[in-house]
């Protein structure tokens, strides 16, 4: 199994590396951006069969060691293959 994890900041807080590309591709001349939010994306290979119990996993995962819920949300998906 696959997980695909993807974790941004939360809405309200802060995100100076998103500011940053947003300034950079404005002074490109892409006038058209209302806002950019820099993220993270992570994929872990489970060597899981089931499924529920690979969603387990990484939720746990996401709760205890990749996320910080103070300032980031995020949201993950279970591929199998």
């Amino acid at each position: 199994m696959l997980a695909k994890i993807f974790i941004k900041p939360k809405k309200g807080i802060l995100d100076p590396q998103g500011k940053a590309v947003f300034g950079a591709l404005s002074r490109l001349g892409f006038s058209q951006i209302g806002d950019v939010r820099i993220g993270k994306y992570i994929e872990i290979r489970l060597n899981v069969n089931d499924k529920s119990s690979a969603h387990a996993d990484v939720q746990k995962m996401c709760d205890t060691l990749l996320v910080n819920k103070l300032i980031e949300d995020f949201t993950f998906e279970i591929v199998e293959g």
